[in-house]
């Protein structure tokens, strides 16, 4: 009996190579942002949004991505085909006409229109989820605005800022989606204080 000859071939050997030089990058990480709140800054109160129009007649509380507004979590399945084959992440931003922040010593809980609550533990680094779709979120105190970034799974980035502006009286929030190094969305609201 003889035994079978063993094959050896260049392909072979340099399948795992190839393999491995194929594989997707790593995925983005998210670095932990600042715990310590700023003195004097405090993010509390009602506040309700300021319905103003820019030059180009997009409502101060209007986001604007590809011609699409952002809206409640509840209108968001009318959104385009492609942008949900593009990312997941637009599922955790969060919209409303009217605010109520309370900000404890260890975080702050956002109530939009009174229907549905934020909750952000300062310098947090955990999985969230909406239904079944997860991210990665880590939120806190930057430059005197609290900060919040959301990454979910196709690498796509929210980033949402809150920041006090005109002695307090006017709290200021951005959010911006960056996909595949493109901004797709960005949305601006200013809100009035209400107390």
């Amino acid at each position: 009996m003889s035994m079978p000859k063993r094959v050896s071939s260049p392909l072979l050997v340099l399948l795992p190579l190839l393999l491995a030089a194929c594989a997707t990058p790593p995925a983005p990480q998210l670095a932990p942002v600042g715990q310590v709140i700023p003195a004097g800054i405090s993010l509390q109160g009602r506040w309700q949004l300021r319905e103003t129009e820019d030059a180009h007649g997009v409502g101060a509380g209007q986001a604007v991505d590809g011609g699409i507004v952002a809206s409640s979590r509840r209108d968001r399945g009318r959104r385009s085909r492609q942008e949900k084959d593009a990312s997941s992440v637009h599922v955790f931003l969060e919209t409303g006409s009217r605010l109520k922040v309370t900000q404890t010593s260890y975080g702050l809980f956002v109530s939009f229109d009174r229907s549905v609550v934020e909750e952000y533990r300062f310098r947090e680094h955990r999985r969230v989820n909406v239904g079944p779709i997860e991210a990665d979120r880590v939120s806190g105190w930057e430059d005197g605005r609290y900060v919040i970034q959301t990454l979910d799974v196709q690498g796509a980035l929210l980033t949402e800022t809150y920041a006090l502006h005109d002695d307090g009286q006017q709290l200021l929030r951005t959010a911006s989606i960056v996909y595949r190094e493109q901004e797709t969305l960005t949305l601006l609201q200013i809100f009035d204080r209400l107390e």
